[in-house]
């Protein structure tokens, strides 16, 4: 499933912007039709794929690894004009707000493999933008640091990944987003 979400969404990707938002919107499917005067199935139901009425658009997991590829394909291409990518955006970000950390606690914070991490931080320390250091209460830990240059490509990756922001939640309120994180934090927290 995860290979048809990227295959759909880079058919997507290549048609014109005007084109490909129109899509974007028609092509999660439409909602759940019912006949006049019946209730329509219960969402959690159709959300669960044993269902009968099970549909792919309304899977709640379907819809967040969409929406974060589709987040991620624009983040990629956008970062590329500055030399980063998304795993070191998140690195960098995580670092920022909490300098040091060990590379286990970025992989950790950033859902990825320890290994991924690994090699996110070798690139970041060989471009200047971070360096390493053996943790002094252990030295079987090795602390990561935010370097001054670092914290100055921090500030491109941020306005980059601003404009995608602002884009992305222009027409939701602050109300609408705390609900939209508390909810994906909840799901997050059940898995």
């Amino acid at each position: 499933m995860i290979l048809q979400v990227i295959v759909t969404t880079r058919t997507v990707r290549s048609r014109p912007a005007a084109s490909r938002n129109a899509a974007r919107k028609t092509s999660l499917g439409a909602p759940h039709a019912t006949a006049p005067g019946t209730e329509p199935p219960d969402a959690k139901l159709r959300g669960d794929p044993a269902h009968p009425d099970f549909k792919i658009a309304d899977w709640p997991f379907y819809l967040i690894a969409r929406t974060t590829r589709r987040y991620e394909m624009d983040m990629e291409e956008a970062l590329k004009r500055i030399d980063m990518d998304v795993p070191s955006w998140r690195a960098i970000m995580f670092l920022h707000e909490q300098n040091p950390s060990s590379v286990s606690e970025i992989a950790d914070r950033a859902v990825t493999r320890l290994s991924t991490m690994t090699r996110v931080i070798q690139r970041l320390e060989k471009r200047g933008l971070v360096r390493l250091d053996t943790r002094a209460a252990d030295a079987r830990v090795t602390d990561v640091f935010i370097t001054p240059q670092g914290e100055g490509v921090l500030e491109q990756v941020r306005a980059v990944a601003s404009r995608i922001y602002q884009a992305v939640f222009k027409d939701m309120t602050a109300a609408e987003i705390q609900t939209l994180n508390n909810l994906v934090l909840r799901v997050f927290n059940n898995l």
